[in-house]
């Protein structure tokens, strides 16, 4: 804490402001909450306000204050992909047909939003265009998925699969330090 025992107060940019507005303040219990909350989403509103040491009202204002300006963006469960079935986790790298024609981009971005072994699909400067993390059962699977979902969108041109070979690292909590 700074010398002078005011509050440490981060700026954050409000991802829906387009920088039309002022960056929003995140002081040390927002951040204390936030923490706690990437660490155990289902941990009660009592627990919660007893470790950032705030009574309970004063949690749900902050809590409320985050959701609405979408710093919590929504409450969600993680499951463990391979206790699904799930074993194969997948990068592929998906570059179009030059010069497309623009709704083979549009369909394109639709088609992945709609493939549920598409976890998430990343637009890319440089020579590769999109980035898939994609999940399956076995090879079979992707070989299905491959041949009968992706090489079937208008406009796709190339796809690098890369299969991991071990999650080194896998979190889904953002440094908030």
């Amino acid at each position: 804490m700074p010398k002078n025992n005011a509050p440490q107060v981060k700026f954050i940019s409000n991802p829906l402001s387009g920088n039309a507005e002022p960056p929003q303040l995140l002081d040390d219990v927002d951040r204390q909450v936030l923490h706690l909350l990437q660490e155990n989403g289902r941990m009660t509103n009592a627990e919660l306000a007893r470790r950032v040491k705030l009574s309970a009202p004063g949690l749900q204002k902050r809590l409320r204050k985050l959701e609405e300006t979408q710093v919590i963006d929504r409450y969600v469960t993680l499951i463990n992909r391979q206790a699904l079935g799930l074993n194969l986790l997948c990068f592929l790298q998906v570059t179009l047909a030059p010069h497309p024609q623009t709704d083979w981009i549009e369909h394109f971005c639709d088609r992945m939003k709609r493939l549920p072994e598409v976890l998430e699909c990343h637009h890319l400067t440089g020579e590769l265009e999109y980035l898939l993390k994609v999940v399956v059962a076995n090879h079979q699977h992707l070989e299905t998925f491959l041949f009968e979902e992706i090489t079937q969108i208008p406009g796709v041109d190339r796809i690098r699969t890369s299969i991991v070979i071990n999650e080194v690292k896998a979190s889904t909590a953002l440094p908030l330090d």
